[in-house]
């Protein structure tokens, strides 16, 4: 019993101190983005723009064009007994190209996010409710657009 209580209290104290720390991710950034282009959906491009030119400094050496081309894409998800639809399923898609400032492509890849949300009887809780989502879904979007930059741009 005291060699299991020992052993417990000896591997807590040695796995904090194992050297695991969280990298910055915008330290790892080595270039910046001279301008962002956008179709689509205006408020999803204007949550991905403003969380992508947060996290990027545009005080580096190499500097790329970025285009955004949004769709999203609404349908019903559930319907009760009744007919009345209970759930809506949003998708939302972005085509992203890479471009140098001479506007020479480099890449583009496509990142796509999908969720659901409740309707409810008030119609301006379910827009409240869509409108959560789409938040949501757009951060979680920037998120994997900036690990694709990463991804592709440090390769260059």
């Amino acid at each position: 019993m005291i060699k299991k209580i020992s052993l417990i209290t000896l591997m807590l104290l040695i796995i904090p101190g194992c050297g695991f720390k969280i990298v910055n991710q915008s330290k790892l950034i080595n270039y910046s983005i001279s301008k962002i282009e956008t179709s689509g959906d205006k408020k999803i491009n204007y949550n991905i723009r403003n969380k992508i030119l947060n996290i990027i400094n545009e005080d580096k050496d190499k500097s790329y064009v970025l285009k955004l081309k949004t769709e999203k894409n609404k349908s019903v998800k559930e319907k009760n007994i009744g007919n009345e639809i209970t759930k809506y399923k949003l998708e939302i898609i972005v085509n992203v190209t890479i471009e140098t400032p001479d506007l020479k492509k480099i890449d583009n890849f496509t990142v796509k996010m999908i969720g659901d949300y409740e309707s409810v009887k008030q119609y301006s809780q379910t827009l409240n409710n869509e409108k959560r989502l789409i938040k949501l879904l757009s951060d979680n979007l920037a998120d994997k657009i900036l690990e694709q930059l990463s991804l592709k741009l440090d390769d260059l």
